[in-house]
C-alpha cells in the first residue's frame, strides 16, 4: 500500500503534500530534529508536522498521480478547505 498525505506545520501553518509506502516512518522523519530529517522544506518550516489528510492506493503510480492532483491549485484548495473545516483523519 502507498499513502498520499498532507501535513501542516503547527508553527508556520505551511502545507506539505507527499506520498510514501510507510506513513508512520515518514511522519517521524518529517518531525525529526537530527540527521534522519528529510527534505529542505520541512526542515526550514519548523514543525511539529501534523497529519491533516491521507488516502491509500495499491500502487505507487496511482499514489503519484493523486499526489500530483493534490499539488495543483484545486488540490491544495481541497486540502485547505478540510483544514479550515477541521475534517482531519
Amino acid at each position: 500500500m502507498f499513502t498520499v498525505y498532507a501535513i501542516i506545520s503547527e508553527s508556520s501553518k505551511k502545507l506539505y503534500i507527499g506520498q510514501t509506502a510507510d506513513l508512520e516512518t515518514r511522519l517521524n522523519q518529517h518531525n525529526a530534529l537530527d540527521d534522519t530529517h528529510l527534505g529542505q522544506f520541512t526542515r526550514q518550516n519548523k514543525g511539529p508536522w501534523i497529519l491533516v489528510y491521507k488516502e491509500e492506493f495499491g500502487t505507487r503510480s496511482e499514489a503519484l498521480k493523486r499526489e500530483k492532483q493534490f499539488k495543483s491549485f484545486r488540490g491544495r484548495e481541497f486540502i485547505k478547505n478540510l483544514i479550515n473545516n477541521n475534517n482531519r483523519p
